[in-house]
């Protein structure tokens, strides 16, 4: 007696189902492939941090031959570990902090305001997001004069006012473009109810704007803990160094000590990569929020 096959065979899928699976475990291994493409500088860093300088610079693709901790000592030694991830830190937070005030301050104006001349509106967004066209790197010596003449200078002000300003025209940008695309209407019910203008802002609006305020953050902050030319140009005082500027010290005139390099960077990136894996999922919904209109 002859059976039939069951409907969910292979040979009975439609050539369309077979194509969507086939396409979808290409793009798993693609994904795989440059998720390990990826992660090679990062091995290697990991595998270049146990070798002394002379293995180093002879043969830096061999494994090491014995997995010491001696470059991680070393930079114990040499830096102020704790003094630097304080300061950065608190440099970081502080200019993050009052960057997203500002900026959703002023976009919030922007974006929910209705000024008399069309044109003076356009020319302050156009304003505020004119410094994405500039590199931060020209404004250093203008900032740097500046810095001497208000007597600032190895201070933590030094850094947090020009991190603050460098920031304002990516977050206005993904401010403004989120919050033109969001509707009106729950502001204008809860100003019906009378609600004040404060109360606005941090009561309904904010709450709507989490998404995009939580990638900005993450983005800034990245920035900020990574930032090398401000801080070199600015901060000479090794109380007030950040951890980049700080890993510099193991280049000399006339020697660089690469393992200390090495074994102080990943010890450098290995907070930011705990920062990211946390609040990655923030970042892709800030990302596509809004993308969608219901």
């Amino acid at each position: 007696m002859k059976t039939l096959a069951s409907p969910t065979s292979e040979n009975t899928l439609p050539s369309a189902q077979r194509k969507s699976r086939t396409i979808e475990v290409l793009s798993r291994v693609l994904t795989i492939a440059i998720t390990l493409l990826v992660m090679i500088p990062f091995l290697w860093m990991i595998l270049l941090s146990f070798k002394d300088n002379q293995a180093i610079l002879s043969n830096p693709l061999s494994l090491p031959e014995s997995f010491n901790l001696d470059n991680y000592k070393r930079a114990f030694e040499t830096l102020d570990m704790a003094l630097l991830y304080k300061n950065t830190f608190f440099i970081a937070a502080v200019s993050v902090l009052l960057g997203l005030v500002i900026t959703f301050m002023s976009s919030f104006a922007i974006s929910r305001m209705i000024f008399k001349r069309e044109k003076f509106k356009n020319s302050l967004y156009l304003f505020l997001i004119a410094g994405l066209a500039i590199p931060p790197f020209i404004l250093l010596f203008p900032i740097y004069r500046i810095t001497i003449s208000l007597g600032i200078e190895n201070t933590y002000l030094s850094l947090i006012l020009p991190y603050i300003a460098t920031t304002i025209s990516f977050n206005t940008l993904l401010f403004i473009g989120f919050l033109k695309d969001f509707p009106t209407e729950i502001e204008e019910a809860a100003v019906i109810d009378g609600c004040n203008l404060f109360t606005l802002c941090t009561k309904v609006v904010f709450p709507v704007v989490k998404p995009v305020i939580m990638t900005i953050f993450i983005f800034n902050i990245l920035y900020v803990w990574n930032e090398f030319p401000f801080a070199v140009t600015l901060i000479s005082d090794p109380s007030h160094m950040t951890i980049p500027l700080a890993i510099s010290e193991f280049k000399g005139r006339y020697n660089i000590d690469y393992g200390g390099i090495v074994s102080a960077s990943l010890l450098f990136i290995i907070p930011q990569l705990i920062f990211y894996t946390i609040f990655q999922k923030h970042i892709i919904e800030g990302m596509t929020a809004g993308a969608v209109k219901g």
